[in-house]
């Protein structure tokens, strides 16, 4: 018996979703050059060492600053994307609401890393610097958590073969924000010299997450019985 071909709607749904999770690979992608961009301009940042909100301070710290709004646009994109995803599956959004709601403060972190830079190394910390702080490390906390919550309810679902990588990478991502935040106390001499290195690694992780998903629901959603994508 021959199966049914899924109808014009379905089909424009499925090409909307799949857009939104291309988006949010091109967007990683792009997040990566712009980085390594604004990392060779002056005034040259040690990528080990400082921040990478220093790299928005500068010159050409404009640079940086697109970046944080591309990290928050392609999230945005990404979280979309998974909420369609879910509507094509004809299933509730409501196990997958805590990971997204988690990954739209995270997306929305960073835009607001965008609007309120921090500060020049080694001065005294001002108003948006502070904002900038705050924000950094209620975004980070979100990001790291919101993709472990997600990722434990791929299972039950269409793609839950990716649950065990994603949960993975998502511990890596928690573990990885530990790390960062509580080296400063632990080995502060440590967190001095490669705190910088610390940083770039949990936000590589995150994003790595958000690309392996994407990628993953792209490639494989094609094998997929109409009304049952995740």
């Amino acid at each position: 018996m021959s199966k049914e071909a899924p109808t014009p709607d379905l089909s424009s749904r499925r090409f909307s979703a799949d857009r939104l999770y291309w988006a949010a690979i091109a967007g990683v992608v792009l997040y990566v050059i712009l980085d390594a961009v604004a990392q060779a301009l002056p005034p040259h940042y040690s990528p080990i060492r400082d921040a990478e909100s220093d790299l928005a301070v500068g010159p050409y710290g404009f640079i940086m600053a697109i970046n944080f709004l591309n990290r928050g646009l392609l999230s945005f994109a990404f979280i979309t994307a998974v909420a369609k995803s879910v509507e094509l599956s004809g299933g509730t959004r409501s196990p997958l609401k805590n990971g997204r709601l988690l990954l739209g403060i995270w997306a929305a972190g960073a835009i607001l890393l965008a609007l309120f830079p921090t500060d020049v190394p080694a001065t005294p910390v001002s108003w948006h610097g502070s904002i900038h702080l705050i924000v950094a490390i209620v975004a980070f906390v979100a990001g790291a958590f919101g993709t472990l919550v997600l990722a434990r309810h791929l299972e039950g679902t269409a793609f839950g073969s990716l649950k065990t990588p994603a949960m993975a990478l998502g511990g890596l991502a928690v573990l990885l924000l530990v790390v960062d935040f509580f080296a400063p106390f632990v080995a502060p001499h440590f967190a001095g010299n490669y705190g910088g290195l610390l940083e770039r690694l949990f936000l590589g992780s995150v994003l790595l997450w958000i690309l392996v998903v994407s990628a993953y629901m792209v490639l494989h959603r094609t094998r997929v019985e109409p009304g049952t994508y995740p």
